[in-house]
């Protein structure tokens, strides 16, 4: 199954390129970006030995279409989205910290919660709370932003604060964004028939300016519960049926595979790629609402995405 894990590009005033673990990004000057959101696929901070066919695609499509929704809340990097997996933007320096913001106990935190955790990120969790059950109000936990091969660290907002990663005064902007936006994408997600359940936010600074980069709402940075079986399913301790990049953690996990030093990838067959890839495009058309084009992966595809990027970036 073909899919597009890695891209060389020279593109015209290239002054750099990052390779991180699902996209690809290249500086261009001191002002743009461009970010390919390749097929690659990660879990547990590792990236996997396979790629998943349309989920660049998926990715970029979705996040370029939540910019455009929320650009309204907080200025975004986003200039234009000249392929299907390309968006090219601003050049932010960007905050080391990932604003994680959760409605509801669910996924790596009621694993936490389970063994016995009652604080997350210095944000106190009451006793008694049931797995998918959602929070009084959402919570913000965020962590440090890890280099590729590295574990995200939880942090809370006292040791941001404490230790400089972050001003106060800009800290506070971050939180109040992320909670907005939470709460826009989570107005977008229940009119498709979801719940936005917990996802994450990266910001940075061009000038005096703070911009929302990188994704946002697509199934990596986020989870979703189809709302018309929510409340049965948790009232009968069942499993949700989720829209997210859960179900890839769990069949690893149930493969003995949690990203622990000594574990090995499970092998990923044709048939769970495919699979992977099925899930990802049927996210695409619930969140969106519309039916996913496949830009076919030809012999040219390569040709394609550069000749896209140059053409775009000949018009800066």
């Amino acid at each position: 199954m073909k899919a597009i894990t890695r891209t060389e590009f020279n593109f015209k005033n290239q002054t750099g390129k990052y390779v991180g673990k699902v996209r690809d990004v290249y500086s261009i000057g001191d002002n743009y970006l461009v970010m390919i959101a390749t097929d690659r696929i990660s879990a547990f901070d590792v990236v996997l030995p396979k790629g998943i066919p349309y989920k660049g695609q998926v990715l970029n499509q979705i996040a370029s279409n939540f910019l455009d929704r929320t650009s309204d809340i907080v200025p975004n990097w986003k200039i234009a989205s000249p392929d299907p997996m390309v968006t090219v933007g601003h050049k932010c320096t960007g905050y080391p910290v990932e604003m994680i913001i959760r409605g509801y106990l669910t996924g790596s935190s009621w694993r936490a919660y389970k063994s016995g955790v009652r604080e997350i990120c210095g944000v106190k969790i009451p006793d008694g709370m049931k797995e998918h059950q959602a929070f009084e109000k959402p919570i913000i936990t965020p962590t440090t932003k890890a280099e590729i091969g590295e574990h995200d660290m939880d942090i809370s907002r006292e040791e941001i604060i404490s230790s400089g990663l972050v001003k106060e005064s800009e800290y506070i902007k971050l939180e109040q964004y992320a909670l907005d936006l939470f709460k826009r994408g989570s107005e977008i997600a229940e009119e498709r028939g979801l719940i936005l359940v917990d996802t994450k936010y990266e910001f940075g600074k061009k000038g005096d300016v703070i911009y929302l980069i990188d994704e946002i709402h697509t199934p990596d940075s986020s989870r979703y519960f189809y709302k018309d079986s929510y409340a049965d399913l948790f009232e009968k301790g069942l499993p949700q049926r989720q829209l997210s990049k859960e179900f890839v953690r769990e069949w690893l996990m149930e493969n003995n595979f949690s990203g622990q030093k000594g574990q090995s990838v499970p092998e990923m067959t044709d048939e769970i790629v495919g699979s992977i890839s099925d899930r990802y495009i049927e996210l695409f058309e619930h969140i969106t609402g519309k039916p996913f084009i496949r830009a076919e992966y030809t012999d040219d595809i390569y040709e394609r995405i550069e000749t896209n990027i140059a053409n775009m970036l000949a018009r800066l």
